[in-house]
């Protein structure tokens, strides 16, 4: 059986190590309290650079993406462009066959009759300023005629 000697010296110990927690907290403590701030100052050193390589990340990804859509806005403005030519040839050539089955001259063929037109108005004036120099010609032989015969003929 344990003697109250025994029970007083276990009680002692139970104390010192009790003493020891406290002041292992307490140490603890104080050294968190001073490197608390430097640890702090070194983590807020190194969320800064982590942000600024976030940021250079980020930018990069956003300029890779604004050339990728850059390029797809260029191809589809190709392909847009081509399928509004495709679609213009198909409606000309459908309109063109309605004005044929209509009767309607093609445009090659109102261009070769305004050149036939054009051709055949040179060719009245022509023949308008021959006719004109033949009815001078001949109205001043007539009266050379009527002046060489006299008031007697007439």
């Amino acid at each position: 059986m344990a003697t109250p000697k025994d029970d007083d010296k276990a009680a002692d110990r139970i104390k010192d190590s009790a003493q020891q927690i406290w002041l292992a907290g307490l140490g603890a403590f104080a050294k968190a309290q001073q490197e608390g701030a430097k640890a702090f100052e070194a983590l807020v050193k190194d969320g800064a650079g982590l942000q600024k390589k976030t940021q250079q990340a980020a930018e990069e990804t956003l300029a890779q993406a604004q050339t990728r859509m850059a390029g797809l806005a260029t191809e589809f403005g190709a392909k847009a462009v081509g399928q509004w030519g495709k679609l213009e040839n198909i409606f000309e050539d459908r309109v063109a066959r309605a004005l044929d089955n209509l009767g309607m001259p093609s445009a090659a063929e109102l261009t070769a009759l305004r050149a036939r037109v054009a051709e055949l108005e040179a060719e009245l004036a022509s023949l308008k300023a021959t006719a004109t120099r033949s009815t001078v010609a001949t109205k001043k032989v007539l009266s050379r005629r009527i002046k060489r015969s006299g008031p007697a003929d007439r």
